[in-house]
């Protein structure tokens, strides 16, 4: 298991735990994780509270991104996917897409290297959640 991707599953675990949906992110430059968030729509009542935005958030300014890795247990959507866009994050790397495909081509056609890894435990995470909170889920992809 790569050991940043687990890190966002932990966050990813953390966001289940206190109620919310259960996606995680970390930013990773020189081999070392800078910043960790995870999705916290339901926490904070704040449907930008993305994991990946919260990371980024948590990061704070960093001035260059050019040289980050972001990572995400699930594949990010357009919001998220923008994001790494516009701070021109040179890499992802995806948890999966089986649940939820987002913003994968999009991201490849800005320049940016996309990497899913189709964890099984990023996968399983995600449809138990999606099985037992369909409302929830709905609601965070704007369904």
């Amino acid at each position: 298991m790569d050991k940043f991707m687990q890190a966002a599953i932990d966050e990813a675990k953390k966001g289940l735990v206190a109620g919310g949906i259960p996606i995680g992110s970390v930013l990773v430059r020189n081999g070392e994780i800078i910043a960790r968030g995870h999705n916290q729509r339901v926490q904070q009542g704040d449907p930008m509270a993305h994991a990946e935005i919260d990371c980024l958030k948590q990061a704070g300014r960093i001035g260059s991104y050019k040289d980050t890795v972001l990572y995400s247990t699930l594949m990010p959507c357009f919001l998220c996917g923008g994001a790494a866009v516009q701070f021109k994050i040179p890499k992802v790397v995806v948890g999966e897409s089986v649940t939820f495909q987002g913003s994968e081509e999009f991201m490849k056609s800005q320049g940016i290297e996309v990497i899913n890894l189709n964890n099984q435990e990023c996968i399983d995470l995600m449809i138990n959640f999606i099985q037992n909170n369909p409302t929830l889920w709905n609601e965070d992809i704007g369904e």
